[in-house]
């Protein structure tokens, strides 16, 4: 393949499973579950922004969460999709470049924002006096463009310098969709140098936020804790619940595919891994929090009430 001119040089995506007998039911099962996720997210959003009673830091911090979900599913699943149908495996290198600014930005963004909102749920309830003071409309709107400002920054410079690495060989990625470390195995130089600022960089995007969050829940945990109401127990414990659970499904994939040894995981464990990261999880964030949300199900009850009945 001539190496003249890269920027135009094809990979060649091997797609979800190869190998696996009857792909059309998981491919299909994908494509339902990004019309769930994209549904979802999109009610999810407008009942934040239609019903004034959610117009609180807390829901407008989590309908950014829902729209940083829904273009993260969106870099991978209908790329994924179009190339099983239509028999094509290949992306161009300025398309697979692409598509890593826009997961990576994606992920530090989701990263950066649920920081923050263990943030906001540490001061709504270990300061409850404080917090309208503190969780003001200006500070809401700088945590969101430092999160979504967080994220395409550091995406942009990791994207820039995994790109600019000569390939060689084989240009397979056994991947459904371009990942930075599936890329980085096609190299023709040693990259293990930049792998380690990658799993630097991880630290930073990574295990402080998480170290951030489980600080603020420890404290929000002990003032749960000497409260003597137990309906406010419940309710505090239920908002940080719903939190909980989308950190641990976000973070335990990501810490395994960019934390530990390559040789530590194959790459169908990365494509597992991969697919509770950008498409389970980005499906049950709406479900999680609607679900067990009182508010939410109350504005869903609303909007049907003045438009259906």
């Amino acid at each position: 393949m001539n190496t003249g001119n890269e920027t135009w040089i094809d990979f060649f995506l091997l797609g979800l499973f190869p190998e696996l007998p009857y792909i059309s039911i998981l491919i299909t099962s994908i494509l339902l579950i990004y019309i769930i996720t994209f549904i979802g997210n999109a009610i999810l959003i407008l009942l934040i922004w239609v019903d004034s009673r959610l117009h609180t830091p807390m829901y407008i911090l989590l309908s950014h969460l829902s729209l940083i979900d829904l273009a993260l599913i969106s870099t991978t699943v209908p790329k994924t999709v179009i190339n099983f149908f239509s028999r094509k495996k290949d992306i161009s290198k300025v398309a697979c470049g692409t598509q890593i600014f826009f997961f990576f930005a994606l992920g530090g963004s989701e990263c950066l924002l649920l920081t923050l909102m263990s943030y906001d749920r540490y001061m709504a309830i270990c300061n409850p006096l404080r917090y309208p003071v503190i969780m003001n409309p200006r500070v809401c709107l700088q945590m969101v463009l430092v999160s979504w400002g967080g994220g395409a920054l550091n995406s942009l410079i990791n994207t820039i310098y995994t790109m600019h690495f000569p390939f060689c060989g084989s240009r397979e990625i056994h991947h459904f969709f371009c990942e930075m470390p599936a890329i980085l195995k096609l190299s023709c130089e040693d990259t293990s140098l930049y792998e380690t600022v990658v799993s630097i960089i991880c630290i930073v995007f990574v295990l402080l936020p998480l170290g951030l969050i489980m600080s603020s829940y420890m404290l929000i945990f002990l003032t749960v804790h000497r409260m003597n109401s137990s309906e406010g127990r419940r309710k505090a414990l239920a908002t940080c619940s719903s939190h909980l659970a989308i950190v641990s499904l976000y973070y335990g994939p990501a810490m395994i595919i960019y934390m530990t040894p390559h040789f530590f995981h194959t790459s169908e464990q990365d494509e597992i891994l991969s697919m509770i990261n950008t498409i389970f999880t980005p499906m049950l964030n709406p479900l999680i929090y609607s679900l067990r949300n009182k508010e939410v199900l109350a504005a869903l009850r609303k909007v049907v009430s003045q438009r259906f009945i």
